[in-house]
């Protein structure tokens, strides 16, 4: 049985130009939620994306509808695949690959594996998955669904989620709160230039950042 929901709404360029400014280690500071498993790593880790959450349930070896997601997927999407445990079948190769990079899709996070990194590569199409498989999906017209919420890294991803990833990670954030986050780290990210400025000036890192005091005021105690 395939389920096939409508697209979901958009964020908008402004917002994804505002998240593309930001680093997620920086928003694991202070956010402890959104995360996807680190195991989830990036076949470009010098590309950092943000976009539209498409999410896609693809069980076992049948692909047929992440092909058919091939026709849907719009400019800004970024196509999140829930495995449902596979970690034996690649899903997405070479021909995905550059359906997907014609279509305008920003990145795909698939939840197990991938193949054809090489192709991957040579159209620079940001991927995010748990490594290469040389063994394949097949077009067996089983199930799917497509725009359905999904566990991805152990994370439940809406469709319409902003994602952002980049070499550390990726994250999903509710689009109503992502604006915030985004700020926040940026107003983080320029306080750590100001921070470096002062340490090539001659100030010790523990003296700025407060471990210096905590350490030695310990250290009294005791004596």
């Amino acid at each position: 049985m395939f389920t096939v929901n409508p697209m979901p709404e958009q964020i908008s360029d402004e917002l994804i130009a505002l998240l593309e400014q930001v680093e997620t280690a920086t928003v694991g500071h202070f956010l402890h939620s959104g995360f996807l498993d680190r195991e989830l790593r990036a076949v470009l880790p010098e590309k950092r994306v943000a976009g539209t959450a498409v999410t896609v349930r693809l069980p076992h070896a049948d692909s047929t509808i992440l092909h058919y997601l091939t026709k849907l997927v719009r400019p800004g999407d970024i196509v999140v695949v829930d495995r449902c445990g596979d970690n034996k079948h690649a899903c997405w190769g070479g021909v995905v690959t550059h359906s997907m990079k014609i279509a305008g899709v920003k990145a795909g996070i698939v939840d197990g594996p991938a193949t054809d990194f090489s192709e991957i590569r040579k159209v620079e199409m940001p991927m995010w998955c748990r490594g290469p498989s040389p063994i394949t999906t097949k077009i067996l017209g089983l199930e799917g669904a497509i725009n359905v919420p999904v566990t991805v890294g152990g994370q439940v991803i809406e469709p319409g989620d902003a994602i952002l990833a980049d070499e550390s990670g990726v994250i999903a954030l509710n689009p109503a709160e992502a604006k915030a986050a985004a700020e926040r780290a940026i107003g983080m990210q320029e306080a750590e230039i100001k921070l470096l400025e002062r340490l090539r000036n001659g100030e010790k890192l523990p003296d700025i950042s407060g471990a210096t005091r905590i350490v030695e005021e310990m250290a009294r105690r005791v004596a």
